[in-house]
């Protein structure tokens, strides 16, 4: 047995409100929609990861998920100006990424982090 996907299922009130965030800022697409559940993502192959955390590190709270973009810069500009406040950040951290957390229409903290030279 392999897993082949994991998928992070945030409760919503309003499931529509969420395009703004995750497709008009960080540019995913809508891959399904039922009306009570939407699901965003990419084509893209992407690594499997679960996150086991007492903190956040540098002692902020444990997000409840996080997306690494290709271009730190572009997200935060994109949800500053869609008028997301940021909570924590932009930062760079002592391992080695640069990143801000924020949170979505439905109230989860996301970390949104990049590594290297997309964090420049």
């Amino acid at each position: 047995m392999r897993v082949k996907r994991i998928t992070a299922n945030v409760a919503a009130a309003d499931v529509g409100a969420a395009a703004r965030f995750y497709r008009d800022v960080l540019g995913l697409e809508c891959l399904m929609d039922l009306g009570f559940i939407a699901i965003y993502g990419s084509q893209q192959p992407m690594t499997v990861q679960i996150g086991i955390a007492s903190e956040g590190g540098s002692g902020t709270p444990v997000p409840d998920f996080s997306i690494e973009v290709d271009d730190l810069d572009a997200a935060l500009a994109g949800m500053t100006q869609a008028g997301f406040p940021v909570e924590y950040g932009p930062v760079d951290e002592p391992w080695g990424v640069r990143r801000f957390y924020v949170r979505d229409p439905s109230g989860k903290l996301v970390n949104i982090l990049a590594h290297g030279d997309a964090a420049k």
